[in-house]
């Protein structure tokens, strides 16, 4: 579904722009589309412009317009946000819901809206002023990633398993040694496959090319030969369904799932975005450079890849024993032990 069409002509402009001049990819649009339609029913119902006991969700924006816009207060923003972390439900699909979304969605939601009026005056010039020019997203807190160790990587690679062994083996493997994205993945072609390297589309639409080791370029060889024997696929994509379609995002997260409850490893604590932090950690781990790892995983700011660097602890011991005042003992304590 494409949720633009539900959308008033001021956010359309929006949305269009970021997919057609920023390059954003149809999730990330769709995402602002749906943080600011929700932002948008929250004002009007707020301001009582729709009766009280209305459903957020049954709430019509299409009369949204340049001056419902303009007329938005910070008073209004922080209001919203404590709807989010109050009342709004976590998951509308459980049966016992959750309310209240967590810092790291609603300072996403923040960003939409601070992205939508920087918008409105920067580039489309159409309001002078930015109300929500000094809004204050909410403090995450800071997480170190989570990643396999290299005996667990081995042992669910040495996992895979099934009518569809060598395509997941390579789905791993290429995971675990090229740190892709899950997105990045499921969008290969065939003809992104060159001898020792990949073509990879990364966001924003950004291409890179990411070179294969030894493990990996067999990996792909060996699907490759089961892939060149599927009759009639639908498609050009390099790994596909059972159906012979291109594998969704979906489908690749249970392979993963199920191939770490296969290793034994813990499935709810690791996910297919956890072996690309494996990937970025084992490397850094085995000297590659922060900056050649920025590259090799499509980061557009380095201070994003630096969060790996606060993983490996390898060099911060070697500092703490290089210091020589780390043989000292108080001199009461070396009397007593020469005694």
């Amino acid at each position: 579904m494409d949720y633009r069409t539900d959308a008033p002509k001021i956010l359309r402009d929006f949305l269009t722009y970021h997919e057609t001049i920023k390059g954003h990819s149809k999730n990330t649009v769709d995402e602002y589309c749906l943080d600011l339609r929700t932002f948008f029913r929250f004002l009007k119902l707020h301001r009582g412009l729709v009766p009280r006991v209305t459903e957020l969700e049954d709430i019509d924006i299409m009369d949204v317009d340049l001056d419902f816009v303009r007329a938005v207060t910070l008073a209004e923003v922080y209001e919203y946000l404590s709807f989010l972390s109050r009342d709004r439900v976590k998951n509308r699909q459980k049966k016992e819901p959750e309310y209240g979304l967590e810092p790291a969605t609603r300072a996403r939601k923040i960003a939409s809206i601070k992205s939508f009026y920087k918008y409105l005056t920067v580039k489309a010039k159409l309001l002078t002023d930015n109300p929500v020019q000094d809004l204050d997203s909410p403090r995450l807190p800071k997480t170190l990633p989570r990643y396999l160790s290299l005996a667990e990587s081995e042992k669910l690679l040495d996992s895979v398993a099934g009518g569809n062994r060598e395509r997941d083996y390579c789905i791993l493997c290429i995971f675990l040694n090229c740190g892709l994205r899950i997105s990045e993945i499921v969008g290969l072609n065939l003809n992104d496959i060159r001898t020792d390297n990949l073509r990879v589309i990364g966001k924003g639409n950004k291409e890179r090319v990411v070179y294969l080791n030894d493990a990996t370029a067999d990996a792909i060889n060996d699907y490759l030969l089961v892939r060149k024997g599927v009759k009639d696929a639908q498609t050009n994509a390099l790994f596909l369904s059972n159906r012979k379609t291109r594998m969704s995002r979906e489908t690749v997260h249970h392979m993963v799932k199920q191939s770490l409850l296969r290793a034994g490893l813990d499935a709810e604590k690791y996910s297919a975005h956890k072996l690309r932090h494996t990937a970025a950690t084992l490397m850094l781990q085995n000297g590659v450079d922060v900056r050649t790892l920025q590259e090799l995983l499509g980061h557009e700011h380095l201070n994003t890849t630096q969060i790996y660097t606060h993983v490996d602890n390898t060099e911060l011991r070697i500092a703490a024993s290089a210091n020589p005042l780390g043989r000292h003992r108080p001199a009461a304590a070396q009397t007593a032990k020469e005694s």
